[in-house]
């Protein structure tokens, strides 16, 4: 299972050459983690109210070609790992051409570590959050 979120590069996302900028991709790429999580029936606010947070271990990107002002695009989101106390997403960013065929400018990826809100150190996703652990462990997909 994965997320399909569109997106238009808006204005203040470009440099003076009408780019969006490289710093905007893992921006991206949390507004589809946000949809992602939203297929299972939760928020991440709900989560940090149960006393979960997923603060961000590792981030890479991969630039293929450049987003430009106005360009419509699709953050694909899924899950590629989880275990008790660490969660991994990949991305994909697609320009959304005309004909509307999809174009890609880059990937990449995120691994987070899964805390308790007040003590900031790791807990149990599997315990704290039985229902939505198994719910994306079941849809895990590998590419």
């Amino acid at each position: 299972m994965h997320s399909r979120t569109k997106i238009t590069v808006r204005y203040a996302e470009t440099d003076c050459m009408g780019i969006a900028h490289h710093s905007n991709f893992p921006v991206w790429y949390e507004v589809g983690r946000t949809d992602f999580i939203k297929l299972f029936g939760t928020t991440y606010s709900e989560m940090e109210k149960s006393g979960v947070m997923t603060p961000l271990r590792n981030l890479n990107c991969h630039f293929k070609l450049p987003a430009k002002y106005e360009d419509e695009l699709i953050i694909r989101t899924w899950c590629t790992a989880i275990s008790a106390a660490r969660i991994e997403f990949s991305y994909t960013v697609k320009r959304i051409e005309p004909d509307g065929s999809e174009t890609e400018l880059g990937y990449g990826s995120t691994e987070h570590g899964i805390v308790d809100s007040k003590t900031f150190r790791p807990c149990s996703i599997r315990k704290r959050l039985p229902e939505l652990y198994e719910k994306i462990n079941n849809n895990i997909k590998q590419f």
